[in-house]
């Protein structure tokens, strides 16, 4: 059948309209036939992606650098003075960096593509009656979507039923204030990004749930209408590219000094102005490191690839950089610290504690029961099964179960103590909900049971204990007394410091319909202490992280006592410690005094925390100076999410808000996950400076290589194809090897870096120009050995010098191993694309004496063995020395 899409106007018709006009249900959705059908037809739920660079703009684009048209320049002056060999050896040099760039480019980009692939988010859709998730890109016009608290609203639909539904529509109208949304068909003509019986793609789920037909995907949305005006946006340069750009502007200034220095010396010296310039190009063709910009984005994306693979999907490439910054981490407890799989500990009634557990789907009692609690007992259960989400068949193996655990383990209590919750939820029809907030800490439903009214609440104690006036003994119901209260609020500080999740349970039944405000009037019935055990691994990830000095703080919901004990068994706070503030205790930010920060910074637990809290001890932090990592899961977490240095969301628990908020998905929720993106986030840095180092310092040494020989032997000096084939050896394939090596073992062992370095701070330049003088010494001595030892002839003289370097610059790789590591066993010796590179760099050496054309376009003659014994000695003196100093540092240390 065909189908009115796309649908103008939706919000003017009525739910019973745009069902016939979709064909769809609003019970039961599409089928999955009619799904497969649809989606083949409209396509994906996703706009289209800015056009990706076709293969022959990203071959042209190789050609498009300075560097390059400098070379262009060179060869057509060879060509005009005749020099075609030369020329024509350029013009290959030229094609054969293009070829490696292109290739290069390409790995890049295929693997951010793998890596965006692995970042989907998912919708709940009906179809055939069914509730089912998908990829929110296989969304198609008629789907039942299915929204609640957190969700990102995925398309454009017409809402046909709601439950105290609030949305964020500030990403697509620019107001920052939160919507109510209706049933009701707007009356006047109504602009539809403002329609209250509508949601929009992009837009976030604030409060309660809704089921939309879907009126709209991908382009005939109205955010997808607003990206076709957009058309293509320009790209924002990450930190790490900036710091780049300022390490090419001080290379540049560093050749405009040597070339002055060399071009104003060889006018004085009265040398050929063609000489000059043929050499001037050279040093440009030096100073800068060609493969730099390619090899940083292989090694970003190579590292981030690593990160997904070990749970850590990194949304933003700036924030790989600042992950290796971090030194305090904000972490939620539960699913985080924790391994979010509920069981039920204890029952807790005003007249007995029962220790319980459910083994082989059967309730066992631990202590011994009083028959009076069977009421009790029934009372709690039934009301655990009402106020719930869950889906019912929380005993499923085979497939994925969605839903809050703890409302997953209310719901095996409840089938284990044989009262059915299936058949719980079929005698009481639900009417409608309070949903669970952050505000209130409580959830309360309104089911009909023939003409009697019931209401089920859950939350935390003490909130819940607020809003009741009566108490359940028994098959009595008393009025609830002060002391009564005290008691009940001591029972469940005694739970809580014991390491249980306490939630309290109250009911209210009635022969009229309550108030649209229920949660009042109630009877508590009793406690359910919930065990949620840490991780197994947990303790050791902490560990990691403190002595990489990183300070973990924990930031809960979860009552103080419960807080404290976890803090305790996974090492955030030693056992001796019991400081915990609780968010009572944390009054609005401008009003904090200065000691009150002092313990904030001076604390590790916090709990009974909200969302504006969270913010607000992130903001304390960053005022402190820290560089703060954040983790959140909630619709509330986002603003805290967002103004962390590093949003980390939960990507099992975590809502879509924090997904889309968050540089860091975590698909396991794991802690340990976050101890290892740090980990991944230090290597990755530490590779891309090593690399750097290494470019750098080959670089410079060839720039003062050109000028002192242009001073001291000018017949000598290294030619600028000789140049440009170092640096197309030892600017690519070592330092990508580098760029995509595994760290060092000490890399969590030292303090974090200091963001505002770049990536070349003042002491590394010392290290760079010590490097580079000592293959510029290394090339001299072998200069000075040739001339005493083999022959003074200048090509003689050329060619030591160019092998020299050449060796020099390949062994100057195993410089780049930390201080702290071995001199045989290192994270570049165990890296075995170093010794591919290696291999192929040698091999690249010694084919171009080979072949005759290579020879002549090169300046290289076979030289004596002599010759090439001293080139080889002179090449590993560099190599040595360092070495030597590394020795000595680590006997000293």
């Amino acid at each position: 059948m065909e189908i009115e899409y796309p649908i103008k106007n939706a919000y003017s018709l009525t739910a019973e309209s745009l069902e016939k006009n979709l064909s769809t249900s609003q019970t039961e959705g599409v089928s999955d036939a009619e799904a497969l059908k649809r989606g083949k037809h409209f396509g994906l739920n996703s706009y289209k992606s800015q056009k990706q660079k076709s293969l022959w703009r990203m071959v042209l684009e190789q050609f498009k650098s300075p560097i390059v048209y400098l070379l262009f320049v060179a060869a057509f002056a060879s060509l005009y003075f005749k020099n075609n060999i030369e020329a024509v050896a350029i013009f290959i040099v030229i094609l054969i960096n293009a070829i490696i760039g292109f290739f290069m480019e390409l790995q890049a980009r295929s693997s951010m593509k793998a890596l965006r692939e692995m970042d989907i988010s998912y919708s709940k859709v009906i179809r055939n009656g069914k509730t089912i998730e998908i990829p929110s890109e296989n969304l198609i016009p008629g789907d039942l979507l299915l929204l609640e608290a957190g969700d990102m609203v995925s398309g454009d639909g017409r809402i046909v039923f709601l439950n105290a539904f609030q949305v964020d529509e500030s990403s697509l109208t620019g107001e920052s204030f939160p919507v109510f949304k209706s049933l009701e068909i707007p009356t006047e003509k109504t602009e539809s990004a403002h329609a209250q019986n509508m949601v929009y793609k992009g837009t976030a789920v604030l409060n309660g749930n809704a089921k939309a037909i879907v009126t709209g995907i991908a382009e005939e949305t109205a955010l997808g209408k607003i990206s076709e005006l957009v058309g293509s946006s320009v790209s924002k340069k990450t930190p790490l590219d900036l710091k780049i750009s300022r390490l090419t502007k001080k290379l540049i200034w560093i050749t405009l000094v040597m070339t002055t220095l060399f071009a104003v010396s060889g006018f004085i010296k009265g040398q050929p102005w063609l000489q000059i310039l043929k050499t001037s190009i050279a040093l440009a063709v030096a100073a800068f490191p060609e493969g730099l910009p390619i090899v940083v984005t292989v090694a970003l994306a190579y590292g981030m690839l690593l990160m997904a693979k070990k749970h850590s999907i990194v949304k933003k490439l700036s924030s790989v950089e600042t992950l290796g910054s971090v030194n305090v981490i904000l972490t939620d407890k539960t699913g985080t610290l924790t391994e979010n799989k509920i069981y039920v500990e204890v029952l807790s009634f005003p007249t007995e504690e029962i220790r319980v557990s459910i083994k082989n789907g059967t309730l066992e009692f631990k202590d011994a029961r009083v028959e009076k609690s069977q009421l009790d007992l029934e009372l709690l259960v039934r009301i655990g099964s009402l106020c719930n989400n869950a889906p019912l068949n929380p005993s499923t193996k085979d497939k994925k179960v969605y839903g809050d655990p703890v409302e997953i383990s209310l719901l095996l209590l409840a089938d284990a103590a044989g009262f059915s919750a299936k058949e719980a939820v079929i005698d009481f029809i639900r009417i409608s909900e309070i949903p669970f907030s952050s505000k209130s800490k409580m959830m309360a439903t309104l089911h009909k049971k023939g003409s009697d009214f019931n209401v089920s609440a859950k939350g935390a104690v003490e909130n819940l204990l607020a809003v009741c006036t009566s108490i359940q003994l028994g098959d009595a119901v008393m009025d609830l007394t002060e002391e009564q209260r005290k008691k009940i609020l001591e029972s469940a500080e005694k739970l809580s410091a014991s390491g249980l999740r306490v939630l309290a349970f109250a009911y209210l039944k009635s022969s009229e319909k309550p108030e649209e405000d229920y949660l009042k009037n109630l009877t508590y019935v009793g406690l359910i202490g919930f065990l949620d055990p840490p991780r197994a691994d947990i303790k050791d990830a902490i560990s990691d992280c403190r002595s990489a000095g990183i300070k973990i703080v924990m930031i809960t919901g979860d009552h103080p006592m419960t807080a404290l004990n976890i803090a305790k068994q996974v090492g955030i706070t030693e056992p001796e410690d019991n400081n915990v503030i609780s968010g009572i205790d944390l009054p609005e930010s401008d009003l904090l005094k200065e000691d009150l920060t002092k313990r904030i910074l001076n604390t590790a637990v916090f709990a009974r925390t909200t969302p504006k809290q969270k913010l607000e001890i992130v903001a304390v932090y960053q005022k402190a100076g820290y560089i703060v990592a954040m983790t959140g899961d909630g619709v509330n977490d986002a603003p805290a999410l967002k103004k962390a240095d590093v949003g980390i969301a939960m990507g099992l628990r975590g809502t879509q808000v924090a997904k889309e908020t968050a540089s860091i998905v975590l698909k396991d929720d794991s802690f340990t996950s976050i101890s290892q993106a740090v980990e991944h986030g230090r290597e990755i840095f530490q590779n891309i400076q090593r690399f750097v180092i290494y470019l750098v310092s080959c670089n410079l040494s060839e720039i003062f290589i050109v000028t002192l020989l242009g001073f001291l032997a000018p017949a000598a000096m290294l030619l600028p194809l000789q140049i440009l084939f170092l640096n197309m050896v030892t600017d690519v394939f070592p330092a990508l090897a580098l760029g995509v090596g595994k760290g060092d073992k000490t890399v969590m062992q030292r303090p974090p870096r200091d963001p505002k370095l770049d990536i070349v701070s003042n002491r590394n330049w010392l290290v760079i120009i010590t490097y580079a003088a000592l293959m510029t010494g290394s090339v001299v001595f072998s200069i000075f050995l040739c001339r005493v030892y083999v022959a003074a002839d200048a090509i003689i003289i050329n060619n030591v010098a160019f092998i020299t370097l050449a060796f020099a610059q390949l062994f100057h790789v195993f410089n780049m191993s930390s201080i702290h590591s071995g001199m045989l066993k290192n994270e570049v010796t165990k890296n075995k694309l170093v010794w591919i590179a290696l291999l192929l760099c040698f091999s690249l050496v010694f084919i171009v004496y080979v072949f005759p054309a290579s020879r002549t376009a090169l300046n290289l003659e076979f030289i004596p063995i002599k010759a090439w014994l001293i080139a080889l000695l002179a090449s590993m003196l560099p190599l040595f020395c360092v070495q030597v100093y590394k020795l000595v540092k680590r006997g000293k240390g």
